[in-house]
Formats: structure tokens, sequence, C-alpha cells
């Protein structure tokens, strides 16, 4: 069954558009990532124009968020001070990604720009996921050879500091900013929630416990990410409805099945899966732009875009 989307102005299946919210919701539920760095890449396969594709499937994002922060909430392991400093400097990041993006549509650069960066953000990411994983493994059979964590960090050194009581912190609030910023900048121009930059950073940057680094960081990313959609919908028109409706659909139902196939599963081979699925991604975005296409041109009847 087709359906038009008048976003971006392509007949696509509607089954196709579910089972590719069916198969990211899957994996986020499987791998316990929001998704959002593999659903953009997806809709530019089944050819969704990239511009649409970075500011529709933030919703996605923004649904899955939700929904992990209502239960991290349950557990109390959410750290709202360190959340709203994150968020102030998300908000600010994402204003500047959204004047970035509309630059480079203006120049008639953001397809490149946008799937370029992704080939190299999905390949350093799934090498450091694949490193890690066989870093757990090697560990695991070697249990002595834990590293001892440094409490003593350089955000410790820095002015403007502020006691975080849910993360036993007191640090200066200058590097949480700055994180918060890079992962705006992240939402507004790739259409990710950013959470696989910021938990790694609140970890080894920043220093906070485990237990409150991914509810705090699903409590950013629905704010910030919700923020980069409304203002691609003001400024640009590049949020198709339609799309994001049947993306969410289609994840929703797709999450509770990788939720029960992932307690199956061992958690180091599902980290390995979902890096070498990462790489893989990354593999055919490059290919796309680096093969010459069958047709140089396209062309379409007088009256019609």
């Amino acid at each position: 069954m087709q359906i038009y989307l008048p976003i971006a102005e392509v007949s696509v299946n509607a089954f196709l558009l579910l089972g590719i919210g069916g198969v990211v919701g899957i994996l986020s539920g499987l791998f316990g990532v929001g998704g959002g760095f593999l659903i953009t890449p997806l809709l530019f396969f089944i050819g969704i124009p990239p511009g649409v594709a970075v500011a529709t499937g933030a919703n996605q994002v923004v649904a899955s968020s939700i929904s992990g922060v209502l239960a991290h909430l349950r557990r109390r392991a959410v750290d709202f001070r360190m959340g709203t400093v994150l968020l102030a400097g998300g908000i600010f990041g994402s204003a500047l990604g959204i004047f970035l993006f509309n630059y480079l549509t203006r120049k008639g650069q953001i397809d490149v720009v946008v799937q370029v960066a992704y080939v190299l953000l999905l390949g350093l990411i799934g090498a450091i996921m694949l490193q890690e994983s066989l870093r757990t493994i090697r560990r695991s059979r070697n249990p002595a050879a834990l590293p001892v964590r440094n409490q003593h960090l350089w955000a410790h050194r820095l002015p403007f500091k502020i006691k975080f009581r849910a993360s036993g912190l007191y640090i200066s609030v200058i590097p949480p900013v700055l994180v918060g910023v890079f992962a705006g900048i992240l939402a507004a121009v790739l259409g990710v929630g950013g959470g696989f930059i910021m938990v790694p950073a609140m970890i080894y940057l920043l220093g906070m416990p485990t237990k409150v680094v991914v509810g705090t960081s699903l409590f950013q990313i629905i704010f910030v990410t919700g923020f980069s959609t409304f203002m691609h919908a003001l400024t640009n028109q590049s949020v198709d409805l339609l799309l994001a409706f049947a993306l969410i659909l289609g994840g929703v139902v797709g999450a509770q099945v990788g939720t029960r196939i992932g307690s199956r599963l061992k958690a180091e081979q599902l980290r390995i899966l979902l890096a070498l699925l990462v790489r893989a991604v990354a593999v055919k975005i490059a290919a796309d732009l680096l093969v010459m296409p069958g047709e140089l041109y396209s062309l379409t009847p007088v009256g019609r875009r």
C-alpha cells in the first residue's frame, strides 16, 4: 500500500515504514539505544531526503526517551539538577545547530554534509563499541584486571561549582554545559538524541555514577530533541507528520519485542552485534556516496516537483 508523504514529496510503502520503525524499535529494546542514529540512515536508503529524515526521525527519539525516563523515575535514577544544566547547554547547542542546518540548506549542501557526518560518526561509534565489548569480555574472564576509577577529575578544578546531590558530585557547571551544547548540535543537524555521546561523557568526563546516567541523559534528550524538531518545523517545514506517525507506531511495537528478545541474550553478545550493525550502515552510506549511480540525472514532467 503506497502512501504519499507531502513534506518528503515521495511515495513510500506504508508497511515498509512500519517495518523500519519496528526494526529500529526492536534494536532499541534489544540494545538499549534510542535508535536515532540508525533510523535516519535507514530513511536515506528508501529515498527520504536527508533534510526531512533528520527532522522527522527525531520524533521517534522523543517518544522512546519519554518512555525511558518514566521507567527511571520510578527507580529515582534521574539527577534533575544535572539534567537542567545539560538542558541549558543543549538548548543553546540546538539553536546553533538549527542555524547551521538552515545555512547548509540554503547553500544546497545539507544532503552531502549529513551523509558524510553519519559515515564518520557511525564508523567511530561502531569501532568504540566493538573495542569496549571485546574489552568487557576479557575483563569477565579476568576479574582482577578491572580498572580503578579516578575520582580526581579535571572537572573538579574548574570554577562555578555546584553540588549535584543525586550524583554525589561537587563540580563546575562548565563541563556539563559543554557536553549539552555538543549534544544539542548533534540533535539539530543529524536528528539524533546524542545519548551515545552524552552517556560516555557523563561517566568518564564528569564522573557520574552509572545508576543515574541513563535517566539523566534521557531527561535532557526529551527537551532538546523536542526543541530541535519544533524549530525544524518552524524554520524550514521539514517535519513530515505522516512519516513520523508511521515510524513511532512501528517503534512502539518493536521495542516490546526487542526487550523480550534481549532478556534471553548476553549483554556482551548484544553489544558486539550492535557494533557490527552500526559499521555496516556506515559502509552502506559511504558506498552510496562514492559509487557512481546508474542514472546521473533524473527527469520529471513539467509542472511536477
